[in-house]
């Protein structure tokens, strides 16, 4: 995703030019990753155009700032009007939302209280993340070499910009191989993630996901895929699976905020199933695309107007 430098930024109660977005070389992010973010996103649906789960997003954001002891001013509803007020800022019916809380310049060194609690705003326009063919096709990808940290190392429940050195080096990998994705092993072994996506098998009609306890990240379209798979007569199961569970699956197939529900047809060049979207993932990315677009009626309450 390559930006070409338009549009408004919301940065600390000011909604400023792009270009002016800008922070101090000596702030402590900078130099040590204290930052927490999320990704969200809004849909232009026949109603007007519509945030998923902006709530939840917002919760899981502050949350993440209070594991690692960041207070930032604003309340989370005033943080989550700013969202709102970004996008009409840019004029936007469809867009990807990235609110970030950060430790800004006072001091350098690795404690960081004493530097300010700094936040931002930014969106765009952001289409599929592994492309518009990989929703039907699937993508290819391969079990990293690189781990997810363990237990205790890094808080896998925040979305910390200082995880994702790890989520890098995971990514890195697969591209320069070849691959458009990877699949990380949690320190023992079982299956995590993405670099940036939660996972999900489906074998014999039963879907399967990882528990959070393997180091991934509690993801908010998970989450939604869960329960959309229950509310489709879907059986689901959170368990430990193990890494030959992923060559013999019947689909296989990554869920996030940029991925949406992406499928993947092959691991470490091993097909998996028919080598394309299955019956089982097709018919979750029907009902989430349905629910997300405003086809379906919004009975969970996920739906939240611009």
């Amino acid at each position: 995703m390559a930006f070409d430098g338009s549009g408004k930024v919301w940065i600390n109660g000011r909604i400023v030019d792009w270009s002016d977005a800008n922070i101090h070389i000596a702030s402590h992010v900078i130099h040590y990753g204290s930052a927490v973010f999320e990704g969200a996103r809004m849909y232009k649906t026949p109603k007007g155009s519509m945030f998923f789960r902006l709530d939840a997003h917002m919760r899981r954001l502050y949350d993440s700032a209070k594991i690692y002891r960041m207070v930032y001013p604003l309340s989370l509803e005033q943080i989550t009007q700013a969202v709102v007020d970004t996008v009409k800022a840019n004029n936007l019916e469809a867009c990807y939302v990235r609110p970030i809380v950060y430790r800004g310049y006072r001091e350098l060194g690795v404690n960081p209280l004493q530097c300010p609690v700094e936040a931002a705003i930014l969106v765009w326009e952001w289409g599929a993340y592994l492309g518009p063919e990989a929703l039907e096709r699937g993508a290819d990808v391969c079990v990293s070499s690189w781990s997810r940290a363990a237990p205790n190392t890094f808080p896998a429940m925040a979305k910390s910009a200082a995880n994702y050195a790890n989520s890098q080096l995971i990514k890195m990998e697969a591209v320069l191989n070849g691959y458009s994705e990877a699949i990380a092993l949690d320190p023992f072994g079982r299956v995590s993630e993405g670099s940036g996506q939660n996972l999900f098998l489906v074998r014999d009609g039963i879907l399967y996901t990882p528990p959070l306890a393997t180091c991934g990240l509690a993801g908010i379209t998970r989450e939604s895929v869960i329960t959309l798979a229950r509310d489709l007569g879907i059986e689901v199961r959170e368990q430990d699976i193990p890494r030959e569970a992923l060559y013999i699956a019947d689909e296989l197939f990554f869920t996030g905020t940029a991925a949406e529900i992406t499928p993947i047809r092959s691991v470490d060049r091993i097909e998996i199933g028919s080598g394309r979207r299955g019956p089982v993932t097709a018919r979750l990315q029907q009902a989430f695309f349905d629910y997300v677009n405003g086809v379906v009626p919004d009975t969970h309450g996920w739906l939240m107007p611009l």
